[in-house]
């Protein structure tokens, strides 16, 4: 465990240069007085590591210096290979990149974990995009990746749902999410805080020679975590009450979504027969009618009046056209 955290901290200061006992004691999950005897057994060891005294001192490493990736475990290397994502690379236009970062790594590691770490390609792939979704096309993805790296803004055509449906705007992208095979861009367009903008919806793009520099304490897995969680509280407007067979709670589990799907796990079961009691949310009429029909006999809705209407209507209707 030691041994492991002391190749950390040393790859730490080598990737990142300078850091403070504080930092490097937050990225470890230690405390400070660990990272202190830590250090001391790096420089035991002959690891050019020294201290900078003062406000803004910590330690580093002597420049030039560099450690080989000898100290990788199978598991890590295996890792590393599996998080490639050759597929999200190539259309960042880092594919090149990713492959010749691969050659690297793979040449300094020792010949036992290279046969280990070239299985996860012929046993693990990615596919990002959802079942019957083609994944999304963004030709303008390779700039606003650009444009994330380099900290500079962007002036954009948006197409988005509402009116006026295209838009100008300019653009500070903090950061780029893939997500179910669509690509979005975080970014600050002027508001008080940052909004999502999804990057196929860009028609054009033109790269503005301003850099931005995005909020300190900004995180954007904690921002898109938050995103997600509002999204989800803002898309259920209303909860209906149905009853649904074992089947069709085996036919949920291929069409529906995680929320609806726990509703009716905590439903109460009837007996006989094992149909299912339930309060399920619900987005609008219309979403409900489209989703429940597609259980077709396996599911009753018990209210609200307006959705067994709806559904009872359509079903009027298909028994015309079909009888």
């Amino acid at each position: 465990m030691r041994a492991g955290r002391l190749v950390s901290l040393l790859l730490l200061l080598q990737n990142r240069g300078r850091m403070t006992a504080s930092e490097l004691a937050a990225e470890l999950e230690v405390s400070v007085r660990t990272v202190y005897r830590d250090v001391e057994s790096l420089a035991a060891a002959g690891v050019p590591v020294y201290g900078e005294p003062g406000h803004d001192g910590g330690y580093r490493l002597v420049d030039g210096y560099r450690t080989r990736l000898t100290g990788l475990t199978a598991g890590e290397a295996e890792a590393l290979f599996l998080a490639g994502l050759p597929g999200p690379a190539a259309e960042l236009g880092l594919g090149s990149v990713l492959t010749a970062a691969e050659l690297k790594l793979e040449a300094a590691l020792p010949a036992e974990l290279r046969r280990q770490a070239r299985r996860v390609r012929e046993r693990f792939h990615l596919d990002a995009p959802g079942w019957y979704r083609e994944a999304d096309g963004a030709p303008h993805l390779p700039a606003v990746a650009a444009a994330v790296w380099q900290r500079r803004a962007v002036e954009v055509r948006y197409r988005r749902w509402y009116a006026p449906e295209v838009v100008e705007r300019r653009l500070e992208p903090y950061g780029i999410v893939l997500k179910a095979g669509r690509w979005y861009a975080v970014a600050h367009a002027g508001g008080d805080a940052p909004r999502v903008y999804r990057i196929g919806q860009i028609l054009e793009l033109r790269p503005l020679d301003e850099e931005f520099t995005p909020p300190a304490d900004f995180d954007l897995a904690a921002y898109w975590r938050a995103h997600t969680e509002q999204l989800q509280e803002r898309l259920w407007q209303g909860r209906a009450e149905i009853r649904i067979s074992p089947a069709g709670v085996e036919r949920l589990r291929e069409v529906g979504v995680p929320a609806v799907l726990d509703a009716v796990a905590a439903g109460e079961e009837e007996h006989p027969g094992g149909w299912r009691r339930a309060l399920i949310p619900i987005e609008s009429l219309t979403h409900a009618e489209g989703d429940l029909l597609r259980l077709g006999a396996q599911v009753q809705v018990v209210s609200p009046p307006e959705l067994r209407e709806r559904i009872a209507a359509t079903a009027a209707a298909l028994a015309a056209l079909y009888g």
